[in-house]
């Protein structure tokens, strides 16, 4: 075992140290020359869910019952700040790194992991958020708190696999950036964010387990569930009696890694020459 451990240390040592740098490098100048800095990470994602909660709690009166609605809402939001962040900058990551992969060698893959990590970063500034937020809120945490991390390391996943299929059709064809920024807005509309499930499953329950078999909305409820409210936010578990069908959403995550992966590594040997 140690051998393996050794030898695995070995073959990816100098990606890990790539990787280190490269996330180091970007996290620093993403904030550069802005007055708040790394306090944007923050900042960003605390006033659009100001926006949301004057817009949708206070006069809309969107809610699931609970007095830990809002602390819902600031999750649900901070959770798509990630995740659009994830694939927006991994969409672009090898084209805006193409000068250095013309100059220096090293795992192409590398690029696009950076971009994530560093959106996998601002998630946990603004999860330390959160808890401050549930705690101010009376949330009364339970042991389903310790399930949070895999759900966090299921969206990861599932975000890690649509930046490298972004990635890689961004090199061929730019118009792939226009294209998901309208359809990361429909999936936004169609996850619920800003408005409850509950709201959807009480006047269409079709429709609302429809909704569970997106990755993204189950792991947005998963987390919610685990860690604000288990007693109230609906998940796939409670919805969905078939275990089968349960899996479903975390067997698409897994896919779509695989077929981001595989996509990847089939057309980055040719980056480099059509940048």
């Amino acid at each position: 075992m140690k051998a393996l451990a050794r030898k695995m240390t070995e073959r990816y040592h100098y990606s890990l140290v790539v990787l280190k740098e490269l996330v180091k490098t970007d996290f620093k100048l993403r904030y550069q020359g802005s007055f708040l800095g790394i306090a944007w990470s923050v900042v960003k994602p605390l006033m659009l869910f100001g926006i949301m909660y004057m817009v949708f709690v206070r006069f809309l009166h969107f809610t699931d019952g609970t007095p830990q609605y809002p602390v819902v809402l600031l999750m649900g939001n901070c959770l798509w700040q990630f995740f659009s962040e994830a694939t927006g900058t991994g969409l672009r990551s090898i084209v805006d790194r193409g000068d250095i992969l013309r100059k220096i060698h090293f795992p192409n893959y590398i690029i696009v992991v950076s971009a994530t990590c560093g959106a996998l970063i601002s998630l946990g500034i603004n999860l330390v958020v959160i808890m401050l937020f549930a705690v101010v809120n009376g949330v009364h945490f339970t042991w389903r708190a310790l399930l949070l991390p895999l759900n966090l390391i299921e969206l990861y996943v599932f975000a890690l696999g649509c930046a490298l299929l972004l990635a890689t059709m961004y090199v061929h064809f730019r118009d792939i950036q226009h294209i998901w920024e309208v359809v990361s807005q429909m999936v936004f509309y169609a996850t619920p964010i800003i408005y409850p499930l509950s709201m959807v499953s009480h006047n269409y329950p079709v429709i609302g387990k429809l909704m569970l078999m997106s990755p993204i909305a189950q792991s947005f409820q998963d987390a919610r569930h685990n860690l604000i409210d288990p007693q109230n936010v609906q998940i796939i578990w409670n919805q969905i009696g078939n275990p089968a069908i349960c899996l479903i959403p975390y067997a698409l995550s897994i896919a779509f890694l695989i077929l981001g992966v595989y996509v990847f590594r089939k057309y980055s040997r040719k980056f480099a020459e059509i940048m």
